[in-house]
């Protein structure tokens, strides 16, 4: 169902909308649905810039051996297990997370636990897309 449906069939106007797609286009998400195609996700897959930051984003300069690809890779692999847990049709977010190695200069080459949310929720036309968020944030 479009914006303009639900704004119909409630009989109000809707003043204003933050959709999906804009939310990618100003980066409050990140679109990761080729690599979690990959990892077997069907829908759309987005991850917070937050999220991304924590799991994914790399600074080459910092010396461990990691890349975005492989990072990106183990967040949707990971968040695919975790989605064959769902044992409810109302279950719309399951909690899992990745061990990461920390994003920083100079760092810890020790991985660290980030705990993640994968939430099933409708996309700008009410298709089902999924969102990868740290745990506890909006």
């Amino acid at each position: 169902m479009s914006l303009a449906e639900v704004a119909e069939f409630f009989g109000g106007q809707i003043i204003h909308s933050y959709t999906r797609a804009q939310a990618i286009a100003d980066g409050a998400l990140v679109d990761i649905t080729t690599t979690a195609r990959e990892a077997g996700f069907r829908w759309p897959v987005a991850i917070t810039a937050a999220a991304h930051a924590r799991t994914i984003a790399w600074d080459e300069g910092n010396g461990a051996m990691q890349d975005t690809d492989g990072r990106a890779w183990d967040v949707v692999w990971m968040g695919a297990h975790a989605a064959r847990t769902l044992n409810s049709p109302a279950t719309r977010a399951v909690e899992f997370g990745v061990f990461v190695v920390p994003n920083t200069p100079g760092g810890s080459a020790e991985a660290a636990l980030v705990p993640l949310t994968l939430h099933l929720g409708g996309g700008d036309d009410g298709e089902p897309v999924l969102t990868i968020t740290l745990r506890g944030e909006d």
